[in-house]
């Protein structure tokens, strides 16, 4: 199973920004919606391939409602997300999965929510340093692309 979870915007309700309106209700009324961090929705895909057109039918509200999203797959990492971007790359073979985890965004997760993200970038002898940016219960490593780091 892959797993979408889709991260809202600070200024928005996510849950009834995307329920309220029919078209995204629709795509999602088929899905187990659950909310790991606050204003967040998650959901089980069948694939990676689901899970990137799920993403893409539900653009309009994404580009509109939601901060982040995050996709997590088995079969590359299965405690590791992978950014949109990264994910659709992956499905589309245009980087191979074992080269995704060289750039991460990694995210504090304080009081349910996530903050702050740091950029790491892992090299072969050294260990991620930690996350400092604030005290925070645990962090979420994100694999993003090279342009999604740099950037």
């Amino acid at each position: 199973m892959t797993t979408v979870c889709l991260v809202g915007d600070p200024e928005a309700d996510l849950r009834f920004e995307l329920l309220s309106r029919e078209t995204a209700r629709e795509a999602l009324a088929t899905y187990d919606l659950r909310a790991p961090f606050e204003n967040s929705l998650a959901l089980d895909t069948v694939s990676l391939g689901a899970a990137v057109s799920l993403c893409n039918d539900l653009n309009w509200y994404l580009v509109r409602f939601v901060d982040e999203v995050l996709i997590r797959e088995p079969s590359v990492d299965p405690d590791e997300w992978l950014s949109r971007d990264l994910a659709t790359a992956v499905r589309n073979d245009a980087i191979r999965r074992e080269e995704t985890d060289r750039f991460l965004k990694v995210y504090g997760v304080a009081e349910g929510a996530l903050v702050e993200p740091m950029y790491l970038a892992r090299s072969d002898d050294a260990d991620l340093p930690t996350y400092d940016l604030r005290d925070v219960d645990e962090t979420v490593r994100v694999r993003v692309t090279r342009a999604e780091f740099e950037g």
